[in-house]
């Protein structure tokens, strides 16, 4: 886990993943934040635009990409690093975000997601008038 109370990792374990067999990828992610704003940097090589899957649900953001490896038909694999075509990671963000205003964009396989925070929570400056 995160010590950031704004955005926090979810186990892959937990109750909120999905109970699948299959071998699941979890995406390198950077996270940074500024005066506005959460912006994630996941690393998600080989997933196309359509493979890309970003939900919120609540105050879980999961970020799930399916990548289409094509093989010559007439091949097949005698070995592979690696052995699924699906990348997963979830995180639950805090309630001063603003979720209904997400914006994500892939290029070159790496996904950014900002998140922007509530206008209630961002600083503000006091304008003093002499009285």
């Amino acid at each position: 886990m995160t010590t950031d109370k704004r955005v926090a990792r979810q186990d892959e374990q937990s109750p909120a993943a999905p109970a699948d067999p299959k071998v699941i990828l979890r995406p390198a992610v950077d996270i940074f934040e500024n005066d506005h704003s959460i912006c994630l940097f996941a690393n998600l090589p080989g997933v196309p635009e359509g493979g890309l899957h970003l939900e919120v649900d609540d105050k879980t953001l999961t970020i799930q990409g399916d990548i289409e490896i094509e093989m010559p038909a007439d091949m097949e694999s005698l070995y592979a690093d690696v052995r699924s075509t699906r990348y997963r990671r979830a995180f639950t963000l805090s309630s001063e975000l603003d979720t209904a205003k997400i914006a994500a964009t892939l290029k070159d396989g790496v996904l950014e997601v900002t998140i922007p925070k509530r206008e209630e929570v961002l600083p503000r400056r006091i304008e003093i008038t002499a009285g």
